[in-house]
């Protein structure tokens, strides 16, 4: 069946997602699959049962438009007791289905034509899409290598009287890095007393390593009042397939973001989210991720020293970033296709995550994996 008319494309830049094309060759290949940011070990059959009670007990239909009430008060709770902050379950936390849906209608809701958003680089690839998506402008900014610190007056240099939005994230993907105390203290200066809002995404908040604070921005009582932060149960939880994230947000910003989020999916996944709101009753279900993954990185970045690769600190996420310029001078997108080919691990080029493909020779491997996988590939890295 062939269209005979012409299709106008709203995104005409956009092509397959990085991690898609990664993992499909990783699969093609029979590679050891470090690139897409899964885990490959199992979930807690806890959290499991739980959600089999809630499907046998008959809780299968469609959950509240801004989620079930349940979950929302046991995320207000938990970010209570987390940051000494008060949120509203009923007017200011929204379940979504995962965090990009997320992302997407706070992005949606904040942007009108003609407006303009901050994007600090290398960046979530759903970021820029969703404002142009609205008309939008994008104005980047870059980390800076190698440190991958935020250049605040590179971001100060970008605002104007059309900037609507400034998008975060700590801690950082694809780099590993996290923002510190005065990198929220600049960005509370550089917001206040305007009419910027901020997406704070913060999907991997318990994924952060050396005993170092997340620095949300709900520590900081004026930078929450401007400002969206989103999470992940998909990644505090290692069930990214169940995307299943959440919103918090004051009452009259979220108002606007729910009026987005009805027309996208209405509702996320019913006995899910009974099922988590249980869940995060045990404190230690997330307490104990630092210690987890810290222990998964430093076994990985451990067993590559001894390698051509230089290893760039994660001080969060689940990822690694090595640097490669000791070994070859190829292209970040062909040396890791030479690598998932040639040696048999697959990672995610860098560059993709800048809008000009800026390339510092470094590839992102994802240490959310058992041992057996980490030292299997580890050991392949070390013969390259």
């Amino acid at each position: 069946m062939k269209f005979q008319g012409h299709v106008k494309s709203r995104l005409p830049n956009a092509g397959t997602s990085i991690f898609a094309v990664m993992s499909g060759l990783a699969n093609e290949v029979g590679a050891i699959n470090l690139s897409q940011g899964f885990p490959d070990f199992p979930i807690s059959m806890e959290l499991v049962e739980l959600v089999n009670q809630y499907m046998h007990k008959g809780f299968n239909q469609y959950a509240p438009m801004p989620g079930v009430l349940a979950l929302r008060e046991a995320i207000a709770a938990k970010a209570f007791d987390t940051f000494g902050i008060t949120y509203d379950p009923a007017t200011e936390i929204n379940i979504t289905a995962g965090a990009t849906e997320g992302i997407f209608c706070v992005i949606t809701a904040m942007i009108h034509p003609g407006d303009e958003a901050v994007i600090i680089e290398p960046a979530y690839d759903s970021y820029a899409p969703a404002v142009e998506l609205c008309g939008g402008t994008v104005r980047y900014s870059s980390l800076m290598v190698p440190s991958y610190s935020v250049n605040w007056p590179e971001v100060k240099s970008l605002i104007n009287s059309r900037t609507k939005m400034i998008m975060i994230n700590t801690p950082h993907n694809p780099t590993g890095s996290v923002l510190s105390a005065a990198d929220l203290k600049e960005l509370d200066h550089i917001t206040r007393n305007s009419n910027i809002v901020v997406m704070s995404d913060e999907v991997y908040e318990h994924l952060i390593f050396d005993g170092t604070r997340h620095e949300s921005v709900c520590y900081y009582p004026e930078l929450a009042e401007r400002s969206f932060v989103i999470g992940s149960f998909g990644k505090t939880f290692h069930t990214t397939g169940w995307k299943t994230g959440f919103i918090m947000a004051p009452a009259v910003l979220m108002a606007e973001v729910r009026k987005v989020h009805q027309f996208v999916v209405f509702a996320s996944n019913t006995p899910i989210q009974y099922a988590v709101a249980d869940y995060l009753k045990n404190k230690e279900n997330y307490l104990q991720l630092p210690a987890f993954y810290q222990q998964k990185r430093d076994l990985f970045t451990g067993l590559v020293k001894g390698s051509r690769f230089k290893i760039i600190p994660s001080y969060g996420t689940y990822f690694q970033l090595l640097d490669y310029s000791a070994i070859s001078d190829e292209k970040e997108m062909d040396f890791a296709v030479r690598v998932t080919k040639e040696f048999g691990v697959a990672s995610v080029p860098v560059s993709p995550f800048y809008h000009d493909k800026q390339d510092n020779h470094v590839l992102r491997f994802c240490f959310a994996k058992t041992e057996k996988t980490l030292i299997k590939a580890a050991e392949i890295l070390c013969t390259i």
